[in-house]
């Protein structure tokens, strides 16, 4: 099937995506990327990633870093990803995609990588004595995509410009080498419930492992009562919950717990809104709290089953990875006869 947006590209549609082993995840991490994840594969061939890669570009962590990467697996899987239907695999254990990214680096420009805002905010007033790898990693990051000839990826609204790179990457090698259509370029796939979830203390900034109070998020490992009372204590305000749409303008904090009350139930805001208009916090968080519960703790035993049996967990990835180089592999050689490089 050729897309439409695609029309010099013969290829199959197929979903790339993948997600850091750093800290743990969370309720942003299931909302805006698993639950669409689980939905893909079955209207896709669909290949998930444990981009362990990226994670080292902030700092070495060798001791940990492993059993993160079992615990993001864990995780896909718990939420509903099913190996046999999807590609499940850890980055490094593909070496093609650190190949692909060279040959890309030297086809991305400075000025591109320039305006990345990411690396501005995480690299802050240090940017100086951050490493290449964290200026760099929009490159590795298109790499991974296109090594697969991904033709959409679902990303997060703070990965919308990384996604437009990879499309610039792929249309300027597509142009550099005169190979129309060889590689396609790569569609966002944002829509959808719980796409952006946001702080549980601060509305105007988003869900983040990274962020150094754990009463900012609701982790995936998190029981009962610890959601229970992270959102008994999540910033509101004084008025109740209010009757309609509208009554959410300039109101973040509340808008993010409708939008999340809405998004784990599957209801629309406006009936979410029917239900506890009206209502005071007393009553609204509680309710929250406990279709949280209901939603994550099946997830949380799935994956403390799997992390606890190490052995299937990496038959798991491992067999991924072999799927993941039967892709990878004949593509990475076509790359080679189209840039000209020297085969035996």
């Amino acid at each position: 099937m050729t897309d439409a947006a695609q029309p010099d590209y013969k290829g199959p549609q197929r979903v790339f995506s993948g997600m850091q082993p750093t800290n743990g995840l969370h309720l942003g991490n299931y909302l805006g990327a698993l639950q669409k994840f689980v939905r893909l594969q079955d209207q896709y061939e669909s290949i998930y990633c444990i981009v362990d890669l990226h994670a080292i570009t902030t700092g070495p962590d060798p001791e940990n870093l492993a059993s993160r990467c079992r615990e993001v697996a864990a995780a896909y899987i718990a939420a509903g990803v099913d190996p046999k239907r999807s590609t499940i695999f850890i980055q490094s254990a593909v070496r093609e995609h650190t190949e692909l990214a060279w040959l890309l680096n030297c086809v991305a420009r400075m000025g591109w990588l320039e305006r990345m805002t990411q690396f501005k905010d995480k690299a802050g007033k240090d940017a100086q004595r951050s490493s290449v790898g964290l200026f760099d990693y929009p490159v590795l990051q298109a790499a991974d995509i296109l090594l697969y000839k991904a033709t959409h990826v679902p990303v997060g609204e703070d990965q919308k410009q990384h996604l437009e790179l990879s499309r610039d990457i792929a249309q300027k090698f597509n142009n550099d080498h005169n190979a129309p259509g060889f590689f396609p370029l790569p569609e966002p796939l944002i829509q959808g419930p719980g796409a952006r979830i946001m702080s549980l203390r601060d509305g105007s900034k988003k869900m983040s492992k990274s962020d150094p109070s754990d009463m900012t998020r609701i982790n995936l490992t998190d029981d009962a009562d610890a959601i229970l009372s992270k959102v008994k204590k999540a910033t509101t305000d004084p008025l109740p919950v209010p009757e309609n749409k509208e009554g959410l303008a300039g109101r973040a904090e509340v808008e993010n717990l409708v939008g999340i009350f809405a998004a784990v139930t599957e209801r629309s805001v406006e009936d979410v809104l029917a239900e506890y208009g009206g209502k005071g916090f007393g009553v609204f968080k509680p309710a929250l709290a406990e279709v949280l519960a209901a939603k994550l703790s099946p997830i949380a035993a799935e994956m403390r089953r799997l992390t606890a049996d190490t052995a299937a967990l990496d038959a798991i990835l491992k067999d991924g990875a072999e799927k993941a180089r039967a892709v990878a592999q004949p593509i990475m050689a076509e790359v080679r006869d189209v840039v000209g490089l020297w085969r035996a």
